[in-house]
């Protein structure tokens, strides 16, 4: 099993208030906020990124199928309801690894009757298997534009494991006009207390590395980024004012967009 998706999983089960998650979940993720305070602040900013970025995609953008790779226990604001909530018809393919998660996706993640939803059982170091899927087949059109969601996951992917290599071999797979949208940790704004976070992953034994936004500007070579381009993922196409925004350094996520060439 992948220790990623177990990362994930304490994420969204523990911190964005969600019901499916387990005492080894909500273990996990008391570590993390003793790491650093604010982590429950960055990790709902981050799923309020993927609620936009869906939405742009869909409405601005025109894309109708996605693929989301690290689904994690679901919670609030799938993919798949927030890109259904705006187009019907619009098809998601969620990969994950984990058997408590895909259990609990097939149980609750429920398409729209005109769309589409399926589920793969695959790890995101394994981007063959990924492509190699039945499902992509089935549930896409892949003659058209295909959003790849890497939100929250390339983090616990070491520098080992060639985290720029798996998303280049996946998007390079995937047809013209598609999109890739991406959220990663970064220490740039409190490198102190991320280092924590790191390090209180680390000693559970899972890995996770804070980027640069240099570093994670490489992922999206050989896009062009929707506007306004890589920021913290609270002030792409923030709902709100300035001012109700968090203090930057409470979120330390980068989140961005990109067309892919």
């Amino acid at each position: 099993m992948m220790p990623t998706y177990l990362a994930r999983l304490c994420e969204l089960g523990d911190f964005l208030g969600g019901k499916d998650h387990f005492p080894a979940d909500r273990a996990a993720a008391d570590r993390a906020e003793q790491g650093w305070p604010t982590v429950r602040t960055a990790t709902r900013e981050n799923r309020r990124f993927l609620g936009r970025a869906v939405r742009t995609l869909v409405e601005e953008l025109g894309v109708r199928q996605f693929l989301d790779v690290g689904t994690g226990i679901p919670t609030a604001g799938n993919t798949h309801e927030v890109a259904q909530s705006v187009d019907p018809q619009a098809r998601v393919v969620y990969v994950d690894n984990d058997p408590i998660v895909l259990a609990h996706a097939r149980a609750l993640l429920v398409s729209s009757a005109e769309g589409r939803t399926r589920y793969i059982d695959a790890d995101l170091r394994d981007p063959d298997a990924i492509l190699g899927a039945p499902a992509l087949a089935e549930v896409f059109d892949l003659g058209q534009p295909i959003a790849l969601m890497l939100v929250a996951i390339l983090h616990f992917v070491p520098d080992s494991d060639d985290p720029y290599g798996i998303v280049r071999k996946l998007t390079q797979a995937l047809p013209s006009g598609s999109y890739l949208a991406m959220t990663h940790l970064t220490g740039d704004l409190d490198p102190v207390e991320t280092g924590r976070l790191v390090q209180s992953y680390r000693d559970s034994g899972v890995p996770l590395t804070a980027r640069s936004r240099a570093e994670f500007a490489e992922f999206f070579e050989g896009t062009d980024l929707v506007q306004p381009g890589i920021e913290l993922v609270s002030r792409w196409r923030p709902e709100g004012s300035a001012g109700e925004l968090p203090d930057p350094a409470h979120v330390s996520v980068y989140g961005a967009v990109g067309r892919i060439r």
